[in-house]
Formats: structure tokens, C-alpha cells, sequence
């Protein structure tokens, strides 16, 4: 452990042993202040993934199907997940553009989730979260675009195969495995789906909504920092403790949420993600020989999602 924080302050403790309870508390200490630098890292990497986009989406015809989907691509929120995909591939070794096409696939079936999930089609306000983005286009249209984002990602994915130089082509089907079954019935549509079910109200029950999190920003933020480090090249080991990570931070981002709405009905919300904040570094600090400052950061510096 020391080895593996040998690149932070040794006076800064992450975890300590309680006297009274033998408990492991995570204590964040220094490495706050020090994540709070660490912002212009994970801009760089959002600006980095919208130039990609920008670039595989440029406005031409037709202007029917073109404008609704450069719309609703970059009206969506920011998930940390695509950021987490450069940031694994890097932490392992690799190149940054080795995991572009993969961060802009994540980034496009968050997307397409978020599209799906607003669709100004429900009545029952319990249920539909305040929309962040503006309805340009009618339902029918959303629906559409957004089923096509998914196809779309792939397409860029599969696209990255004729860069033999950086990208290995057995890496990149497992990639794409890793991503469809992330946003699929394992993972993003069944979240989705467990909270359609709760629109009598007990969505904000914990068990509901710690499931349907880690389902739908677990799921991705895993999946996004396991496909970076199978791109980096990282060794089977890193590629698992990374998802592990991506889970436990994508949980955060998705109860700090629901800590932020005080909505929650049951259950300790907020000593759940000081949790979840310990597991993710916990799985970082297995990582030896690895630089995790940067990557650390992404746990205290998560935007929460809308829930």
C-alpha cells in the first residue's frame, strides 16, 4: 500500500482502523483538497471526447436526422463514465486516443438511455425526472434518434478498427461486448425498467433506488473504466479491479443524487456513499505500481446525476 500511495503526501491517511470498532473509516483528509486540482484533467478529457464527436457528427445532410441527433448527443448531461474511460486506458499505460472511440460510444448509449428515459410522453411526475434538456423535437423523433445513437456507437467502435497502429482489434469486440451488455438487460435497460415499475412512489425507497443506481451509473462507470483498461493493454487483473471501481464511483454519483433531492426514504444515504467512496479507493490502492491521483479524484470530484 505504501508502494502504491508512495505518490501522495505519506502524512495524508485514506483509511484507518477505528479504536473503538476495529472498522475501517475512510478518512479523506488531504486528498480532497488535492482532487479539487485534479478538475482541469477530467475538462481536458470531456473537451477531448466532444472534439471526437463533434468530428464523427458534423452537421450535413439530411438535417432531418442529422440535427436531432447532434442535439441530443450533446444536450444529455456529462456521465463520468466516457471521462472514466480515457482516464483507465492512461492509468494502465496507454494512449489517450486509443480509448476516444470507446469514451464517445459510452458517452452516446448514456445518451440514448437519457433520451429514452425523458421522452415528454409521462404524465406521472413522480416518475420522470426534471428534464435537463430542451425538447427540440417531438417524442416520435426522440425515439427514433435515440434507438439510432446506439448502432451509431458501435459503428465509431467498429470504425477504430482500421487504426491498426494503436488498436488492437480483439480489444475492441471485447469492447464492444463489454458496452452492449453494460447498457443492455443487465444493466442499463434493466434499470430503467426497475424504476418504471416504481411510479407508485417507492422509487426514493432505498432498496429500489440503491438497485436501479447501481444498475444504470454503476453498470456504465464500470463498464467505461474496464473497456479503457482493456484498450491501455492492462493486465486482467487491473482491467477487473478498475470495474469494481467504475461501479462503486458510478453508484456515488448516482445517490449523491438523491442525497442532493432529499428524497430518499430508508436507509443511511449519506453513510452509504462514504461507503461506496471506500470501496472505490480500496480497489485503487490493489493497483501496485500504478499512479491513482488522478483517477482517485474522479470520487470526490462526481457531478451527480439527475435521479
Amino acid at each position: 500500500m505504501a508502494t502504491c500511495l508512495s505518490h501522495f503526501n505519506h502524512k495524508a491517511n485514506f483509511l484507518s482502523k477505528s479504536k473503538s470498532s476495529g472498522k475501517t473509516n475512510y478518512k479523506p483528509r488531504r486528498i480532497i483538497a488535492a482532487a479539487q486540482n485534479k478538475s482541469a484533467y477530467w475538462a481536458s478529457i470531456d473537451a477531448d471526447i466532444d472534439t471526437y464527436l463533434r468530428k464523427a457528427i458534423p452537421i450535413n445532410s439530411p438535417e432531418s436526422v442529422v440535427g436531432p441527433m447532434h442535439h441530443l448527443i450533446f444536450a444529455a448531461p456529462r456521465t463520468g463514465a466516457a471521462a472514466l474511460c480515457v482516464a483507465a486506458c492512461e492509468l494502465v499505460g496507454g494512449d489517450r486516443r486509443q480509448a476516444m472511440a470507446a469514451a464517445a460510444a459510452v458517452h452516446l448509449m448514456h445518451a440514448a438511455a437519457y433520451t429514452h428515459e425523458h421522452l415528454p410522453l409521462m404524465t406521472t411526475t413522480e416518475y420522470r425526472p426534471e428534464p435537463e434538456i430542451e425538447h427540440k423535437y417531438g417524442p416520435n423523433i426522440e425515439l427514433l434518434i435515440g434507438d439510432g445513437l446506439i448502432p451509431f456507437g458501435l459503428d465509431l467502435l467498429a470504425g477504430s478498427f482500421l487504426d491498426r497502429t494503436r488498436n488492437d482489434p480483439d480489444r475492441i469486440v471485447r469492447v464492444m461486448v463489454e458496452i452492449t451488455r453494460a447498457v443492455g438487460s443487465q444493466g442499463t435497460v434493466d434499470a430503467l425498467y426497475r424504476k418504471r415499475g416504481a411510479i407508485d412512489g417507492n422509487y426514493y425507497d432505498y432498496q429500489v433506488m440503491e438497485y436501479v443506481c447501481r444498475k444504470r451509473d454503476g453498470e456504465l462507470h464500470g463498464c467505461g473504466a474496464a473497456c479503457g483498461a482493456v484498450l491501455g493493454g492492462g493486465a486482467e487483473e487491473e482491467v477487473e479491479k478498475l470495474r469494481k471501481f467504475g461501479v462503486y464511483a458510478g453508484i456515488v454519483r448516482g445517490l449523491t443524487a438523491a442525497a442532493d433531492k432529499k428524497k430518499n426514504r430508508g436507509g443511511d444515504l449519506e453513510g452509504n456513499i462514504e461507503e461506496m467512496k471506500e470501496l472505490a479507493m480500496m480497489e485503487l490502492m490493489e493497483l501496485r505500481g500504478r499512479e491513482i491521483e488522478l483517477i482517485s479524484s474522479h470520487v470526490f470530484l462526481a457531478e451527480p446525476r439527475l435521479a
